[in-house]
């Protein structure tokens, strides 16, 4: 990868090109997807070395879809992101590990309805952009990890006749990250 500048700089969260995705099991056998299409917040980063970066960002917990209405409804509610009494998921991060030329891993910490637990990411630089259409300069990245739904405080579940239970409690998270530089 190469770079212009290796002093630290923001970098915006650009939400039109960026989303946070999610897949959990569904009665078992089957997985359902979804995504929350509002991410918003920040990257600093020299541009050239991962470890530089600290991440500071927000997911709008109302834009939350399935593509099932009565489904996006009751995700909104108590039984599980409660969107109303805690609108905004958060992810700060605390260290970057070097995983490859262009992979690292991302810890941080994630908030959902208050509760904070640590999680690391696995994170893929896709590319860097030294002047797009407008002429910013502009980076992607994709990141993955697992989490326990439980351990935020997200435990509805019903059980299904013949033994089971409706939703699983592994959830496999993707976000595909846009960033913008600012300063």
């Amino acid at each position: 990868m190469t770079a212009t500048s290796t002093r630290t700089t923001t970098w915006a969260i650009d939400a039109a090109h960026s989303i946070a995705e999610f897949s959990v099991k569904h009665m078992m056998i089957s997985t359902v997807k979804g995504s929350f299409q509002n991410v918003q917040g920040e990257v600093s980063w020299d541009g050239e070395n991962f470890k530089t970066a600290t991440v500071d960002a927000q997911i709008d917990a109302a834009t939350l879809t399935t593509n099932n209405e009565m489904r996006d409804n009751h995700l909104r509610t108590n039984d599980f992101f409660n969107a109303e009494q805690w609108p905004v998921i958060t992810f700060k991060s605390t260290q970057v590990e070097q995983d490859g030329d262009d992979e690292f891993k991302l810890h941080g910490e994630l908030t959902i309805r208050d509760v904070t637990k640590p999680v690391v990411l696995d994170v893929e630089f896709d590319g860097l952009m030294e002047k797009d259409a407008f002429g910013n300069r502009r980076a992607a990245f994709t990141g993955t990890t697992s989490i326990n739904r439980k351990e935020y405080g997200i435990n509805w579940n019903g059980a299904i006749e013949g033994g089971g239970v409706v939703v699983g409690d592994k959830v496999k998270v993707t976000l595909h990250i846009a960033v913008t530089q600012e300063a």
